[in-house]
């Protein structure tokens, strides 16, 4: 794509995506052209919906059919300027699964089998106070503050800032992490090169050789530790807006499908069938 890629790499970037954002939404935009073997600049509505039907047709998840439009409406719309082009296009449904939780006998058997101590570190702090693995790989040792017992989480989801609990057991952890590893600043869990952040992709790998380990037959992403997170913290009577400040979610349709996978939150609601007839029951008539 030549010029065109650069000018939609600085479209993104003014936008201020996230890197895995760009990435992808440049990737298929350059499948797109390489489809064809011409610029985008040269095609339009036909070329995109023929595009995408031969993606479906080759039954492309509708996660993946879903990214490629919204790379294709970027493209189109911002770095082109062509939205008559995209308007139209409509948006794959892409089917909402409840996600397997974890239970709590799970996740610390799970801890205990991760290693070396620094990749345990992390995934003991996504899990323990709720972040994207993005967000634990990215902490700064200045975002740890042991007096009140919080972290800061800088550069979150859209750019957003929040804080989050520093729970006493992870507290101690990280201190004996610190006093073994003494990570280089300023991050607190180094990649393989110290003034770079350790990638999800290593803390996945090591994560993948402990679930092995455990015998776990579920699906266990580093994912699956906020999911279970968020479906504990319910569990024990957290309420929901606490829950959603602490995931950083900006709407609470997204927190509240956490009381679609709790069976406790579930078993605790009592049915109509129950109250009929019961002085509970009248305000049904």
């Amino acid at each position: 794509m030549g010029a065109l890629c650069q000018r939609m790499t600085e479209d993104l970037k003014l936008k201020n995506y996230a890197e895995s954002t760009k990435r992808e939404y440049l990737r298929c935009a350059q499948r797109f052209a390489v489809h064809y073997m011409r610029s985008p600049a040269e095609m339009g509505e036909r070329e995109i919906r023929d595009f995408l039907l031969a993606l479906a047709f080759q039954e492309a998840k509708p996660a993946t059919l879903k990214m490629y439009v919204a790379s294709l409406k970027f493209l189109y719309a911002v770095t082109l300027r062509r939205p008559e082009e995209v308007v139209a296009l409509p948006w794959p449904k892409v089917p909402q699964r409840l996600p397997d939780i974890l239970s709590g006998t799970e996740v610390d058997a799970l801890l205990g089998a991760i290693e070396p101590l620094l990749h345990r570190a992390v995934v003991m702090t996504a899990y323990g106070s709720g972040l994207r693995i993005r967000e634990a790989c990215s902490l700064r040792t200045e975002d740890i503050d042991a007096k009140r017992h919080l972290i800061h989480v800088r550069d979150g989801k859209r750019g957003r800032d929040r804080f989050v609990m520093l729970p006493e057991r992870l507290q101690a952890f990280l201190r004996e992490y610190w006093r073994q590893v003494r990570p280089p600043k300023p991050y607190l869990f180094p990649g393989a090169k110290p003034h770079r952040p350790i990638t999800p992709g290593a803390v996945r790998t090591v994560l993948q050789k402990a679930v092995r380990k455990t015998g776990l037959k579920k699906h266990v992403t580093l994912h699956a530790l906020r999911h279970a997170f968020a479906t504990h913290l319910l569990e024990t009577g957290t309420d929901l807006r606490v829950i959603q400040a602490l995931l950083g979610h900006r709407s609470m349709r997204s927190t509240v499908r956490y009381t679609h996978v709790s069976p406790q939150y579930v078993g605790r609601v009592d049915s109509p069938l129950d109250l009929l007839g019961t002085k509970k029951g009248r305000v049904l008539g």
